[in-house]
């Protein structure tokens, strides 16, 4: 079954990819193992020099990448201007900062010399989804393949072309055959390639269903592996708010990236004493956002990435308005061509329906009100995810009761949630587990070994 790159903006058929048949997978496999014979014994000056390359052939294209993004999954042209800036950024960091986080520990015991080495471990399989299509596979390659592993990409299959460009990538920086591949590979081929002995380990960014499935073939196989699945995460707006500074950060954690972020502000759970104001002024903002073709500048909202997608946040909202909630804007897709749903919010929302226990992968929010603080941080727990969170508050005893109360593996005050090199990524609960970034991200796929010399 071939790869298929859709326009989301037109519904239009862009570009098929062929997949990789047995032979094909094999040559990966074998490809990739070899080259982590050599690559391991690299040094950390001759990985840098060339992820440095790396991320200077990207800064040289960053419009050319970003209209390629744009066209497959519809993010607008600002957003993906910036995810390739944020992507070359990673890349230098992780040049420059990989030997030190990696770098050997000593440790006083009885013996003359002691401590941890951290080794790479070999091929790490990458399954990537299709809402930061380099972001988060160079999240994944630039602490993998610094660390001395050797990457394979098994992207989404509706960005063909942004896991060809990756690929492509790190062989015209100069990196050796193998070490980082694109591999086209159909679902029903992954449990073989988890199960080889070639490939050490497997991380996935994805819905929770795909987690599951590929927790379980990893544990069968004794395979490590890192999971970021989804996200609920909660907007908590304190009596203390400062609301002309909410108000614009509240639309922009809900509609970033189309709304299709995992860490996109799904529930705004406000405080009684700030409810009034804060639904008026956000359902304003909301419906005041600029709905249209990403390439344009003055749009804000792109098309969702799929007529299924679409399709599936409607179902959601409209069960939702079935069991009693209300639409204060937008709440139904929009007519014409392309997969366009707008900013929506809803309020009353049952808990029990899909809009009230579901993750909504649009821009869609959900708005609950609550007696007081304590209150919110209960209902901004009472999920299955906990991936992140955020507290908007200028009481400190406000922001410090909800950092250590929110049950996530991230939590901001006053700030959008939002991935950075410095600081570990991911999440608790059903949102997964492991990490990605820092320098715990970059120890995930390494063997800590101890070493004792009597």
């Amino acid at each position: 079954m071939p790869f298929v790159a859709t326009n989301p903006t037109t519904g239009e058929v862009i570009a098929t990819y062929s997949s990789l048949d047995a032979a094909g997978i094999e040559n990966v496999l074998d490809r990739s193992s070899r080259a982590f014979e050599t690559w391991r014994q690299t040094s950390f000056s001759e990985r840098a020099l060339l992820m440095n390359r790396a991320a200077e052939l990207l800064e040289s294209e960053v419009p050319v990448v970003a209209e390629m993004m744009s066209r497959e999954m519809g993010k607008t042209f600002a957003a993906a201007k910036g995810e390739v800036a944020k992507c070359a950024m990673t890349m230098r960091y992780y040049a420059e900062h990989a030997e030190s986080m990696l770098a050997s520990e000593a440790i006083a015991t009885s013996g003359t010399a002691s401590g941890i080495r951290f080794d790479p471990i070999g091929a790490v399989l990458a399954i990537m989804p299709w809402n930061f299509p380099l972001w988060q596979a160079v999240r994944f390659a630039a602490p993998t393949v610094m660390a001395g592993n050797v990457g394979i990409l098994k992207h989404a299959p509706n960005v063909p072309a942004c896991a060809e460009f990756l690929g492509m990538l790190f062989r015209r920086a100069g990196f050796p055959e193998g070490v980082f591949q694109n591999a086209f590979i159909e679902i029903e081929d992954i449990e073989g390639v988890i199960a080889d002995p070639r490939v050490a380990a497997v991380t996935l960014t994805g819905s929770e269903r795909a987690g599951r499935s590929v927790g379980e073939i990893a544990g069968r196989n004794l395979k490590k592996c890192v999971l970021e699945l989804g996200g609920s995460d909660a907007f908590i707006i304190a009596d203390s708010a400062d609301l002309d500074d909410v108000i614009p950060f509240a639309v922009t954690a809900r509609v970033q990236n189309n709304g299709q972020s995992c860490i996109a502000s799904k529930r705004f759970i406000v405080v009684a004493s700030r409810a009034e104001e804060f639904t008026s002024r956000f359902v304003e903002a909301m419906g005041a956002v600029v709905v249209g073709n990403p390439m344009d500048p003055a749009t804000v909202v792109g098309p969702l990435v799929s007529a299924a997608q679409r399709d599936g946040l409607a179902a959601q909202v409209n069960d939702g308005i079935k069991n009693g909630a209300r639409a204060l804007t937008g709440g139904a897709p929009l007519d014409g061509p392309g997969f366009f749903y707008p900013p929506t919010v809803l309020v009353d929302v049952d808990l029990a329906s899909r809009a009230g226990c579901e993750e909504l992968f649009g821009p869609v929010a959900v708005v609950h009100t609550v007696p007081d603080l304590p209150a919110a941080i209960a209902l901004a727990n009472a999920t299955p995810w906990g991936l992140g969170g955020s507290i908007w508050a200028t009481d400190q005893v406000e922001v410090d009761a909800a950092i250590s109360g929110i049950e996530a593996g991230m939590v901001f005050a006053n700030a959008v949630v939002a991935s950075t090199p410095e600081l570990p990524f991911g999440g608790i609960k059903n949102s997964g587990f492991g990490r990605e970034l820092s320098a715990y991200g970059i120890k995930e796929f390494v063997n800590v070994k101890t070493f004792y010399q009597a």
